[in-house]
């Protein structure tokens, strides 16, 4: 199945600032390359967007999967879209990155 990808801002937000705290530590290119390979891994969402696991206690529907061991990707569907929720690295707290639901 190929379903359309969309970041939310949240997630948009989470890679700038893990590509400037990476950039400021080992320098621009490797935070891009990083980067990108983290988009280029939620774009394949696409096709498996129904992979990782359910975390139905934080909200119904949201999913995560790990990413090269430090990033945590946040995601849920809704019928052909898969949203990336939120891009977190590096063991943040993945409970307070969400508010509470209504």
């Amino acid at each position: 199945m190929n379903r359309k990808v969309v970041l939310a801002p949240e997630a948009r937000s989470d890679l700038l600032d893990l590509h400037d705290y990476i950039a400021a530590r080992s320098g621009g290119r490797i935070a891009f390359e990083y980067t990108e390979r983290i988009r280029s891994y939620c774009a394949g969402f696409a096709d498996f967007g129904e992979r990782g696991t359910r975390r139905d206690d934080i909200f119904e529907g949201l999913r995560t999967v790990g990413f090269e061991r430090r990033v945590t990707i946040a995601f849920h569907l809704i019928e052909e879209t898969v949203f990336i929720d939120r891009v977190l690295y590096g063991g943040r707290d993945l409970r307070g990155a969400f508010p509470e639901r209504d």
